[in-house]
């Protein structure tokens, strides 16, 4: 498998990014596993869902961000699971945490949000874990659409757990005003779910319009990136895109 191109700036001013969208079960399993799966992959941004939400969350976090080379931008425990970590290379220019109305008897869910600049580009990211109820999960995505909409930014990226896969339609309303990236430039694997031996693809990375898709899949199979890790750290396997943002 071909690697993803590297993070870098290039002459006429765009970046190439690298985003990584990875549900991480509140590090319930192997942490270590997890902090090398995400190094492996060299990520400028991660999106992350289920970050720890309780007792400690933010050191716990804060473990996780400095061992994978990291550090935390925004979310967790004040978005209600999702949250965002950067790499050096980002500028944070805004930040913002999203809670989403809660329907009685189904869980709190949120947005992790902000605006990074990497050099001259500016990029809306967006991190999402939406209801496992159908009709929420509907709403949730139009809300997710608005938030982009809202940003203020001309290219923005939208990461995590639909719960659910393509053919369903909160997936297929996302898909219809962005771009889903794994779509648009295969690469890598598929499936997502669950990681011991997947068989549907419900974690997803989507881009606007105006992105070039360079790559986009599960990274099993890269230099650093072992099957028993990948198994070991949580029940998803992660999905990396590398991303063309021009200047705008």
């Amino acid at each position: 498998m071909t690697p993803l191109p590297n993070s870098r700036t290039e002459p006429d001013g765009s970046a190439v990014v690298r985003v990584l969208s990875y549900n991480i079960r509140s590090m319930r399993d192997d942490t270590s596993a997890l902090a090398r799966v995400i190094t492996s992959c060299a990520p400028d941004l991660v999106l992350v869902q289920e970050a720890p939400r309780f007792f400690r969350w933010r050191k716990k976090l804060a473990r996780l961000a400095a061992a994978s080379g990291q550090v935390i931008l925004t979310g967790g425990g004040t978005a209600a699971g999702p949250a965002v970590l950067c790499s050096l290379r980002a500028t944070v220019e805004r930040a913002e945490d999203v809670l989403l109305p809660l329907t009685p008897g189904l869980h709190r869910r949120g947005f992790a949000t902000a605006v990074v600049r990497f050099a001259g580009v500016r990029l809306g990211v967006v991190s999402c874990h939406l209801s496992l109820d159908r009709a929420e999960r509907y709403e949730q995505g139009g809300m997710l659409l608005d938030r982009l909409a809202g940003m203020g930014v001309d290219h923005a990226v939208a990461g995590g757990d639909i719960n659910e896969g393509p053919a369903g339609r909160t997936f297929a309303r996302l898909a219809a005003a962005l771009q889903d990236c794994r779509a648009t430039a295969p690469w890598g694997a598929d499936l997502t779910f669950p990681s011991s031996g997947p068989d549907r693809r419900i974690d997803a990375i989507f881009a606007t319009k105006g992105v070039e898709v360079l790559g986009c899949g599960v990274p099993a199979g890269q230099p650093g990136i072992t099957r028993s890790d990948l198994g070991a750290a949580t029940d998803h396997l992660p999905v990396l895109a590398a991303l063309r943002v021009p200047v705008g």
